[in-house]
């Protein structure tokens, strides 16, 4: 009966032994587990919000070239001398030059983060930005048809801007 009793010991101890360890691995397991779903989620969550900041900054920088382009349009109403409205122009290229920077900068930025199709998104606008600033050096310069052309530029830009907003505003959604 003595011999039963410590083979029932041992057993039961050989058992609780493996039970504990089994528990202990499927602990280390889960919590293994546990912590790449939250490195993931962060790592997500951290792409999510560069990728925003990104996004608006190109979308304030483009407002603000988008303002100086509709200055131009408020030179032609508003000034009726010719040369007058010419150096206001020129001085709008002045200031388009100091915008194009920092415009060209965020592009960057968003070619670096992506993904690719607000990448291509975001060098359309700058592209058409500078496509327009080349439209109003002609008008600088007095060209016929110069003004048109550029009208026809900054609309390019403004759909351009609208395409890469929704382009930006369907990864957002999507992360």
């Amino acid at each position: 009966m003595a011999d039963s009793v410590v083979w029932v010991g041992v057993f039961t101890g050989a058992t609780a032994v493996l039970a504990s360890w089994v528990t202990t691995v499927g602990n280390a397991r889960a919590a293994k587990v546990q912590v790449e779903a939250s490195v993931r989620a962060q790592h997500r969550d951290r792409v999510r919000e560069i990728r925003r900041a990104a996004y608006l900054d190109l979308m304030e920088q483009a407002h603000v070239t988008g303002q100086l382009y509709w200055q131009v349009g408020d030179a032609y109403f508003q000034l009726t001398d010719s040369p007058e409205r010419l150096t206001r122009v020129q001085e709008l290229r002045v200031e388009l030059r100091g915008a194009f920077d920092p415009l060209m900068r965020c592009v960057r930025v968003i070619v670096l983060e992506g993904p690719a199709p607000a990448a291509e998104a975001a060098e359309a606008v700058m592209g058409a930005a500078a496509e327009a600033n080349s439209a109003l050096a002609r008008v600088s310069r007095g060209e016929p048809g110069a003004r048109e052309g550029f009208d026809e530029t900054h609309a390019v830009f403004r759909h351009r801007l609208e395409r890469f907003i929704e382009e930006a505003r369907t990864i957002m959604a999507d992360s």
